[in-house]
């Protein structure tokens, strides 16, 4: 590897990791509002976020709403990844597009869309017309995850599965399902963050009763910059530094396995 590569890939890091370096400090700190460096550490901010229903809620309400989209999207999106994939049919690339539209089309847009047609339904700020936004952003992550492990799939399997008695249903429970697994786990994990993650259309759908995380965090960096956010946002990163760990550990107890049998 050359001193470039490794100069760029250095500077690219610590691109990357600047921020972390400053919000988890701060989210330890005594003062009032955001400030760096702290003038003193303390866990204040971090008990106030557990116990302040005005955080406590949205965090909950972002696990719903992310369940409930990772749900409707996998619903959805399986279904026509399998379409996309399997069958020849007229206006498909049409269809292929309009599924892509939520990838192209700006979320600004997106959401001003679906506050004026949610609100003819009766669906702004509600959880449901969040659910069902936030489905509509995520099927298109799930159809491209689904659709690249379909594509390297050996239908032979379930030829075979058929030649045997099999039923199209036994053949995906039994034959499918399993070998395609992993891409199902990662779509729905996918379909799960995006929602999580996600804020404007939350900003324009969700109400003060189904304000997700994304919201809150918002709302208050704009109208008092409640250090709070901080401990929030040091929390979510711990969620995922807690998840990537879990995953090294996994490979490393399925790598030593064969060790010690």
């Amino acid at each position: 590897m050359s001193r470039s590569t490794v100069i760029i890939a250095v500077a690219v890091a610590i691109l990357l990791a600047g921020p972390m370096f400053i919000v988890v400090p701060m989210s330890f700190s005594t003062a009032p509002s955001l400030e760096f460096p702290p003038p003193g550490y303390w866990l204040g901010y971090y008990r106030r976020f557990f116990s302040d229903p005005n955080w406590t809620g949205p965090v909950l309400n972002s696990f719903l709403i992310g369940l409930g989209t990772m749900v409707l999207a996998m619903l959805l999106g399986a279904p026509a990844s399998f379409a996309l994939v399997r069958y020849r049919f007229r206006l498909r690339a049409l269809f292929r597009l309009i599924v892509m539209m939520p990838l192209i089309v700006p979320h600004i847009v997106m959401a001003l869309g679906y506050y004026s047609y949610f609100g003819s339904l009766g669906l702004v700020q509600s959880m449901t017309g969040v659910i069902l936004a936030h489905a509509c952003l995520s099927i298109p992550v799930v159809v491209l995850t689904l659709t690249s492990a379909l594509v390297n799939f050996d239908r032979r399997l379930e030829n075979a599965a058929a030649n045997l008695g099999a039923r199209p249903l036994t053949t995906f429970r039994l034959v499918t399902f399993p070998i395609l697994r992993p891409a199902f786990f990662v779509a729905a994990l996918f379909a799960f963050i995006h929602s999580f993650d996600e804020a404007v259309i939350a900003i324009f759908i969700s109400g003060r009763d189904s304000a997700t995380l994304p919201r809150q965090m918002f709302n208050s960096f704009q109208m008092e910059a409640d250090p709070a956010i901080s401990a929030a946002s040091s929390l979510l990163l711990a969620a995922v530094l807690a998840a990537l760990g879990a995953q090294f550990a996994a490979r490393l107890v399925r790598k030593q396995r064969p060790a010690h049998s």
